[in-house]
């Protein structure tokens, strides 16, 4: 028997911790075997009346969990890959059964990949992405253009003014936000030219500055409205060493793992090509 008024806080903290994360483990192994055991009646060599049962008593889930454990293996019958993972246990079934709405023989692999590398929220951004892929509805983009935008009081009457006046303030816009695009590639050149090479990851003050210009607070991933957190490098940090704004953008969380995943898939391809 353990004395743990002997242990200190660090040894109570990181045992409970280590032990969470065996239990979660070996209940996903557990999960993983329940649509064989309902495949084979197993539970009624143990006296129980069905696999939902069996699974109450053994493993101590829910119905629901074993509801969804069998819809997934159903699901993945013909995508061995991702069948593999949940029979063992190496992914939780709550992410694979995100992943099952969009999975397909085609898509098995990425979607494997993603589900090993990414967070619960990251997995559940790239399926919403991916059934969004086959575009808006028309009446969609339409709602979405007629969406109100709002100016200062000041603002909106100098237009109203011009538009009295008989001029294209369409235009005007237009031509004042291609401005804007300009000078904005400009300085992001500048600052890319100009800026040297760092082991620090620490992301100057005036690349902050010109990427919340560009791109504003929120992820610059398109239809994205959530706050920006992280920047990402589309270039390699590690093996640029420069933090050039050309190369880098204002991520949300989920889309900076998203991001991170597939470079590292990119680069494990390209190891392959290489390998003789």
């Amino acid at each position: 028997m353990e004395n743990f008024e002997q242990w200190s806080d660090e040894q109570v903290l990181s045992t409970a911790v280590r032990y969470g994360e065996e239990a979660r483990k070996w209940k996903n192994k557990f999960l993983g075997l329940l649509p064989e055991v309902e495949h084979r009646k197993l539970y009624l060599q143990k006296g129980f009346s069905s696999v939902v049962h069996f699974a109450q008593v053994v493993g101590g889930v829910s119905e629901e969990q074993v509801s969804r454990v069998l819809n997934v293996s159903r699901k993945f019958a013909t995508m061995p890959v991702l069948q593999g993972l949940l029979t063992s246990g190496e992914v939780s079934v709550n992410k694979l059964a995100r992943v099952a709405s969009v999975a397909t023989a085609e898509n098995e692999l990425f979607l494997a990949d993603q589900v090993q590398m990414l967070p619960k929220s990251a997995v559940e951004v790239l399926v919403k992405e991916m059934q969004s892929v086959p575009g808006h509805k028309p009446e969609q983009i339409q709602t979405m253009t007629q969406e109100a935008i709002y100016v200062d009081g000041d603002v909106a009457e100098q237009l109203k003014s011009l538009q009295g006046k008989g001029m294209d303030v369409s235009q005007i816009l237009r031509e004042a936000l291609t401005k804007r695009e300009q000078e904005i590639q400009e300085w992001k050149k500048q600052i890319g030219e100009s800026c040297q090479e760092t082991d620090s990851r620490y992301v100057p003050k005036e690349v902050r500055d010109i990427l919340q210009k560009e791109h504003g607070t929120k992820c610059s991933m398109p239809g994205c409205t959530r706050p920006s957190e992280e920047i990402h490098h589309t270039q390699r940090f590690s093996l640029s060493k420069r933090h050039d704004p050309r190369y880098m953008a204002p991520f949300c969380k989920p889309h900076h793992q998203i991001a991170h995943s597939i470079d590292l898939r990119v680069q494990e391809k390209k190891g392959e090509r290489r390998d003789p």
